[in-house]
């Protein structure tokens, strides 16, 4: 008996097919896009004035270096959870301290008070050889600082914590303890790891 060619597979549907579970897939899946770490940037200032410079005084100069180490303001913090009373004392600044940042007095629409609002800015620098982890830790220590100064004014003033207020009350919270953080482009501070 001869052998004839065996016939071939029909494919012609395949392509439909597999353009379909994809399409499936895209659209049953989830992406997750908020993801980061959220800042807002303020806008750059429109010229230099007494107002937009900052003294050595008002700068908390926070570097993390290629081992995780960090300093603040020249003195080595030995954990990562230090860094958070470190920044809340630098921005409160309970006793008028002549070494931490000092206050302006500032009406608050929304408050319909003066307050006492810190020019104190927390500047960060990391090595390019810091972890990410200690990166996210540092960024989360100084974000808690200021969150729990925020609660720690809107206790003592409406009696509740910050994400309980109601929008007015919010934006005149974040007037007087506003977030400045400023971040420095990372550098090689001691070569590589």
């Amino acid at each position: 008996m001869a052998r004839g060619k065996t016939p071939g597979l029909n494919t012609g549907s395949m392509s439909d097919i597999s353009f379909l579970l994809l399409t499936f897939f895209l659209l049953t899946s989830s992406i997750n896009t908020d993801q980061g770490i959220q800042r807002k940037l303020p806008p750059p200032p429109k010229k230099q004035t007494e107002d937009t410079k900052v003294h050595k005084r008002d700068v908390l100069v926070v570097l993390v270096n290629m081992n995780d180490q960090i300093m603040v303001n020249s003195e080595f913090l030995p954990d990562v959870k230090m860094l958070k009373d470190k920044t809340k004392e630098f921005i409160a600044n309970p006793g008028n301290d002549e070494t931490l940042s000092e206050k302006k007095k500032v009406y608050i629409q929304e408050l319909g008070s003066e307050e006492s609002v810190s020019k104190g800015v927390v500047s960060l620098q990391n090595d390019r050889g810091t972890s990410y982890e200690m990166y996210i830790a540092v960024q989360n220590q100084l974000t808690a600082a200021f969150n729990e100064l925020r609660d720690e004014f809107s206790n003592a003033r409406f009696g509740k914590n910050f994400n309980n207020l109601n929008n007015a009350q919010r934006k005149g919270v974040q007037k007087v303890i506003p977030i400045n953080i400023s971040e420095a482009e990372p550098v090689n501070y001691g070569g590589n790891k």
